[in-house]
């Protein structure tokens, strides 16, 4: 992982200016990006969130025309669970969380001959995992803050650099905070403490520096000040992102694809909480912590975590399918689709395909992390879900369930696509489980099922809509549905010309792809969640699309350097645009399965259908965990074909050539 300094980075922004192509942002390397304000582009404002087990926080930051920089830190303690305030309704015990936050006015102050020094305009800010905040310099001082969260205590840093550039000594005085304030929870006594534990006076010659922490946490109990070690903060948090940067490293000719991919992994991988049901990865965005979803987390995040490498992430992985396998319906009742606030509070009151959901991101998550006694442990997780799925056919065979994810934003109908791609997607990959574990009767069952089901969603779903030849999203549905990516997802590309049109011409914004295509309804056409294009990009790559390398691109660039950086977001207008955790997952898995199309069929068998854009000379993805062993994958061209080379610890296991979209199997 590099360190930069400040000379390097004023010197690339001389080099290579800024705002190019609309973007706010630069890539300095392919972990860091930057952004240097200038008139065309102020005033400016944007958030990020950053997390630990015992924290996340939410950095609000705006820079006014004058390049003066408003900051606010949003500070979310998720294992704290509050009492509800009399003026608020019940559902907000769902988001009871303790949290404050604290703006301008709560910094140190400094003086220094008479003067209160307020940190200069903003000369640059670098995001690289922590995010910097570089100020020009006031009476000769410079002032840089970076903001990183504690991965294991209860808050985060503000870490305060001063660099005199005065050519005399300065002396400066400094004013602690010592902020305090308690309240009862339903763990004990909460205290929110603000505290810069700095000397009262500093003496500075010529270039040198001053570093000193600002900390914003909470302490349960008899929890004391004096356990915030920003240190050994920072040190926690880089050897985190020495993680990130060393495995499941992706190397395509596009630096923004590289750049994206590796901080998709950071926020994918950070938001994991000590909770009662152990470590467990919850979406974040400021409202959901310490919780786990049939969606979010089994069906997005679960499959992806065992290629990175990450032992934290598998764990938290795990947990969550052992808490809905322990939460099995007794009756023919649907199972709960979350388990809210630290577990204890299941949310059970509609069934939105979740146990398709759970058949499909279980049945992938065991194959991608090849553990046999895992699976013998989930096997009746992942039959429940197919059996009680089976049981809810029409007539004409589709599952039906009550809703989908979006929890009736909008209808979908008795039946819809989503649930049976997804009960499809579950018997494709329960197979290559159950032949695993010598179930081989359910396999054949499973097989028949899957056939029939295929059947189905042609049949059933199968239909023209805006002369394309695509899907409609149930029974009764006129217009055009994000989710139609799905049977392109799961493999199956009968009607894939016209859904990619629909996708590509009539769905895709600037933001990517719309929930629905209804000109006539304003409130649509600005209704995007960021999983369905992640779906769809990965679909079209899958299947080989032209057309999808640009949208990847396009869709690429405007997260990592336009006006909201630096990570896949959940939805506008709900939530704006924050960056919940298990969306970057679903970018990394863009490259492992669309691109690369990568999918375990059994313990010990990996198949791979790679892809390779025209005009690229290699794809790699090198310390990728396939199955619990790290190896290094390599694609290029040679001739009409592909040459595939598998390496691991740098010794060449497997290689061989191959047609452009054909299957390879590779035995582990």
């Amino acid at each position: 992982m590099k360190i930069l300094n400040t000379v390097f980075i004023l010197l690339f922004f001389l080099s290579a200016g800024i705002g190019q192509n609309g973007n706010y942002w630069k890539i300095i390397d392919e972990q860091t990006i930057a952004f240097k304000p200038d008139t065309n582009r102020l005033p400016h404002k944007d958030n990020i969130e950053m997390s630990g087990k015992k924290v996340s926080a939410i950095i609000y930051y705006e820079i006014d025309k004058k390049g003066e920089l408003s900051l606010t830190r949003d500070v979310i303690f998720p294992q704290l669970r509050t009492f509800n305030k009399t003026n608020e309704p019940d559902w907000k015990k769902y988001r009871a969380y303790f949290r404050r936050k604290a703006d301008n006015k709560m910094s140190p102050t400094l003086t220094m001959g008479g003067k209160t020094i307020v940190p200069g305009a903003i000369d640059w800010i670098k995001i690289d995992g922590k995010i910097t905040f570089a100020h020009k310099a006031v009476f000769g001082l410079k002032i840089n803050r970076t903001l990183y969260p504690s991965m294991d205590g209860r808050y985060i840093v503000e870490q305060w650099t001063i660099l005199n550039t005065n050519t005399k000594t300065t002396n400066l005085s400094v004013g602690n905070i010592d902020l305090k304030q308690t309240e009862k929870g339903f763990k004990g006594d909460y205290t929110f403490v603000i505290n810069s534990n700095v000397d009262k006076e500093i003496t500075l010659g010529n270039n040198q520096t001053y570093t000193f922490p600002v900390y914003y946490g909470a302490l349960l109990n008899e929890e004391k000040v004096a356990d915030f070690n920003y240190k050994k903060a920072l040190l926690s948090r880089n050897n985190f992102l020495q993680t990130c940067s060393d495995n499941l490293v992706l190397k395509t000719p596009n630096k923004t694809l590289n750049t994206l991919f590796y901080f998709s992994k950071i926020r994918a991988a950070e938001s994991i909480f000590e909770s009662s049901m152990g470590l467990v990865h919850s979406p974040g965005g400021g409202n959901y912590y310490c919780g786990i979803w049939a969606n979010d987390q089994v069906e997005y995040s679960g499959p992806f975590f065992p290629y990175m490498g990450y032992p934290t992430a598998k764990t938290a992985a795990f947990n969550t399918y052992k808490k809905f396998l322990e939460n099995i319906p007794k009756d023919d009742h649907h199972i709960p689709y979350a388990f809210e606030v630290d577990g204890i509070f299941p949310m059970k009151h509609l069934d939105r395909g979740d146990a398709a959901m759970i058949a499909y991101g279980t049945s992938q998550y065991l194959l991608s992390s090849g553990d046999k006694k895992h699976a013998k442990t989930l096997w009746p997780l992942i039959d429940w879900s197919l059996e009680y799925c089976h049981r809810k056919r029409n007539a004409a065979g589709a599952i039906q369930s009550q809703s989908d994810e979006m929890e009736g934003r909008i209808p979908t109908g008795d039946a819809n696509l989503s649930t049976s791609s997804l009960y499809y997607g579950g018997l494709k990959h329960a197979i290559g489980v159950a032949k695993s574990l010598g179930n081989h009767d359910k396999a054949t069952i499973y097989a028949t099922r899957l056939s029939e089901m295929e059947n189905v969603i042609e049949k059933y779903f199968g239909y023209e809509i805006e002369g394309l030849q695509t899907y409609r999203y149930y029974d009764g549905n006129e217009h055009l549905r994000h989710w139609i990516c799905l049977p392109l997802v799961m493999g199956i590309t009968k009607r894939k010309k016209g859904t990619l049109n629909a996708l590509f011409d009539k769905l895709w914004t600037d933001n990517g792809v719309l929930v629905e295509y209804n000109p006539d309804s304003e409130k649509a056409q600005e209704l995007f969640w960021d999983r369905a294009t992640l779906y769809t990009l990965r679909g079209a790559l899958k299947t080989g699309d032209k057309r999808a390398l640009e949208k990847l691109l396009q869709y690429s660039n405007k997260r990592l350097l336009g006006d909201h950086v630096p990570y896949p977001v959940e939805a506008y207008p709900e939530n704006n645009m924050k960056h919940l955790s298990a969306e970057s997952a679903l970018y990394c898995r863009i490259f492992i399965e669309g691109l690369l199309g990568i999918e375990p069929t059994g313990f010990g068998t990996i198949k791979m259908t790679p892809r390779l854009p025209e005009g690229w000379n290699s794809i790699e993805l090198n310390q990728v965990y396939l199955q619990g062993k790290p190896f290094d994958i390599s694609i290029a061209p040679k001739g009409k074909k592909l040459k595939i080379s598998i390496k691991k610890e740098g010794r060449t296991v497997f290689e061989t050539e191959s047609k452009k979209g054909k299957d390879v199997i590779f035995k582990i």
